[in-house]
C-alpha cells in the first residue's frame, strides 16, 4: 500500500532527476570549446566525491574502501570512466536527443551480457525485443555505408561500457555496498583523469583542427574563469540528479519509476530545441519510439522473471 501511495512522488522525483541530467549534458555542449574532456571529468568527479563523503559523514555511513572483488572493481571503474568519455565526446557533434536515445541501447547489451555472464535464461520474446531495439538504433543512426561516420557509434560504445559496468555491479553487490562501489568509481575517475593530465594535460598532442579531438586533447585550464563555474556546477547537478533518482527508487516501486527514466530522451529533445535549435527528424522519432518500446518490454520481462539487471539505477 505504501508503495502505491508513494508512486506519484517517486515519478515526480525520477522526472526531475532525468531533467537535471539533461541540463548537465547541455552544459557540456556549452563549454566543450573552452575545456578539456578530462579536465571536465576531473572537476566534476572531485565535487561529486566531496559531496558523497559529506553525505556519508552526515548520515553516519561507514566509509569502506575495501572490495571483495579487486579485479572486477578495476574493470568496472575503467569501463565506466571510458564509457562516459565516449558519451561526453558524442555531445560535441550530436544532438542531446540522439546521444541519449542511442545510450538507451544499454538494456539490450545488459540483457545479452546477463545471458553470457550471469547465466540468465532468455526466451524468444526477449530476444525479439533485443533485436527490435537494435533495429531502432539502426534507424536513429541512419547509416550510409558508403561514407559512414563511425563517430556516431560513440553513445553506443558508452552503452556497451556502461552495460559491462552494471553487470559487474550486479555480480559484486552481494559483498560490496552501493556507497563503496560509488567511491571506487570516483577514486578511479580521479586517478585516471590525473594520469591524462600528466601525459596530455599540457596540450602536447593537440594537433587537431576538429573540435571533438581538440576537446579530448586540449591543454587543461586554458579558460578556467569561464569553464570551471560550469564544471563545478555539473558536480552539484550530478549529485542533485542522483538524489532525485535514489529517492524515486526508495519511496516508490522500481517497476514503476524505472520506466520514466526514458523521459530523459523527452527532456533532451526539449532542451536541445530550446538551447541549440535541434529538431529531431521523423526518422529519429521512429527509432526512439522503437528503442523505448523494446526497453520497456525487456524490463517487464525481467520483472516477471525477477531479473532486474537492466533496471539498475543509472550512475551518470
Amino acid at each position: 500500500m505504501t508503495s502505491v501511495q508513494n508512486n506519484p512522488k517517486g515519478i515526480l522525483f525520477i522526472l526531475l532527476g532525468m531533467a537535471v541530467f539533461s541540463v548537465q549534458d547541455a552544459m557540456i555542449k556549452f563549454i566543450y570549446n573552452d575545456a578539456s574532456l578530462y579536465e571536465l571529468y576531473f572537476g566534476r568527479t572531485l565535487v561529486a566525491w566531496f559531496l558523497l563523503v559529506c553525505y556519508m559523514k552526515f548520515s553516519k555511513q561507514k566509509i569502506n574502501l575495501k572490495t571483495h572483488y579487486p579485479f572486477l572493481t578495476i574493470l568496472r571503474v575503467i569501463c565506466f570512466f571510458f564509457g562516459f568519455s565516449f558519451f561526453y565526446v558524442s555531445l560535441t557533434y550530436m544532438s542531446l536527443a540522439m546521444a541519449n536515445a542511442l545510450f538507451f541501447s544499454s538494456p539490450f547489451f545488459v540483457s545479452i551480457l546477463a545471458i553470457i555472464f550471469l547465466k540468465e535464461k532468455v526466451g524468444i520474446r526477449r530476444w525479439s525485443a533485443i533485436f527490435a531495439g537494435f533495429i531502432g538504433v539502426f534507424i536513429v543512426l541512419n547509416p550510409d555505408f558508403n561514407n559512414f561516420d563511425y563517430m556516431k557509434l560513440a553513445p553506443i560504445a558508452c552503452a556497451l561500457c556502461y552495460s559491462i559496468s552494471m553487470t559487474i555491479t550486479k555480480y559484486t553487490s552481494d559483498k560490496d555496498n552501493v556507497y563503496t562501489q560509488m567511491i571506487h568509481l570516483y577514486i578511479g575517475a580521479t586517478i585516471i583523469s590525473i594520469l591524462f593530465f600528466i601525459f596530455t594535460g599540457g596540450g602536447q598532442f593537440n594537433n587537431f583542427s576538429d573540435p571533438t579531438f581538440q576537446f579530448i586533447f586540449r591543454e587543461w585550464f586554458t579558460n578556467p574563469s569561464y569553464a570551471w563555474p560550469f564544471i563545478i556546477s555539473m558536480g552539484f547537478i550530478g549529485v542533485l540528479a542522483f538524489f532525485c533518482v535514489f529517492n524515486a527508487y526508495s519511496i516508490a516501486s522500481p517497476s514503476v519509476v524505472s520506466l520514466y527514466e526514458y523521459s530523459l530522451i523527452i527532456w533532451s529533445i526539449l532542451i536541445g530545441y530550446i538551447l541549440f535549435n535541434n529538431i529531431p527528424t521523423p526518422r529519429t522519432f521512429i527509432g526512439v519510439s522503437i528503442i523505448i518500446g523494446a526497453g520497456i518490454y525487456i524490463y517487464i520481462r525481467e520483472k516477471i522473471k525477477d531479473h532486474l539487471v537492466a533496471a539498475d539505477t543509472p550512475n551518470r
